[in-house]
């Protein structure tokens, strides 16, 4: 190993260690002229550690003003689960605010991916999700209402998989497409964030057996949110469900 890579990787294992350890979110880190008398580097080699940490998410920077410690993110674990579980596993505490709940017929493509012929009438329900009050994530929904008669009498379920599960479709797969974007306007000023930030996009259909039970869209924002997933080589036993897994992704209903 070459001695500036070393030192990269000094430098970078201190600031991980004093941001996750010693400092609070929103601290400045030590200057670069700091960093390179303390470590005997040029400033290239202590702005290369610091570019790695700002990709991690682990510190941020402020254009004018300096380099900080950043907002933890909430890992988007490929799971099925609702975004109550992840928030709640993660310690936060999770609400939502719905914005929109009524009938309508589905745009064309949500039709299909929900096998509605044409003219077919869905639930459609639009939410903000909030962790610790924090606007993280916005999701849209659409359900048959041929699948399930009366689902928002008196008002819309506060849990969508639990109510599917009551009523014998509880939802045991699902398939995610994941996009990065960056947030429009009006996205924007309902997730409290700067316009054109960026964010990530996840359609995802959710299966009971073979039955595709809610189609929705997701909006994340980039800044508190990171993707982990976990993989199988292909020649294991458990590879043909591992697939399944993958394609999945944590926390909207």
């Amino acid at each position: 190993m070459s001695g500036t890579l070393l030192k990269h990787r000094q430098i970078r294992n201190y600031l991980r260690a004093l941001a996750t350890h010693e400092l609070r979110v929103g601290d400045a880190i030590p200057s670069e002229r700091e960093l390179c008398e303390r470590f005997s580097v040029a400033r290239m080699t202590v702005r290369q550690a610091v570019d790695a940490l700002v990709v991690e998410g682990i510190l941020t920077r402020v254009q004018g003003k300096g380099t900080f410690v950043a907002t933890p993110k909430v890992d988007l674990q490929m799971r099925l689960t609702t975004f109550e579980e992840e928030m709640t596993r993660r310690g936060y505490r999770a609400s939502s605010t719905v914005l929109a709940a009524d009938v309508r017929v589905p745009p064309g493509d949500v039709a299909d991916a929900l096998g509605l012929d044409e003219g077919q009438h869905t639930y459609y329900l639009y939410r903000i999700r909030f962790a610790d009050d924090e606007p993280l994530a916005l999701e849209e929904s659409w359900l048959p209402v041929a699948l399930f008669p009366g689902l928002y009498d008196p008002a819309p379920p506060q849990s969508l998989y639990a109510t599917l599960a009551e009523r014998g479709l509880p939802p045991d797969w699902g398939e995610d497409t994941i996009d990065a974007d960056e947030v429009s306007r009006h996205e924007a000023s309902q997730l409290g964030i700067d316009p054109e930030r960026a964010v990530l996009r996840i359609a995802r259909r959710t299966f009971s057996g073979t039955v595709a039970t809610i189609y929705s869209r997701s909006v994340y924002r980039a800044d508190r949110y990171t993707l982990w997933v976990p993989v199988l080589a292909p020649n294991l036993p458990s590879a043909s469900h591992s697939v399944r897994f993958v394609r999945e992704s944590s926390s909207r209903s």
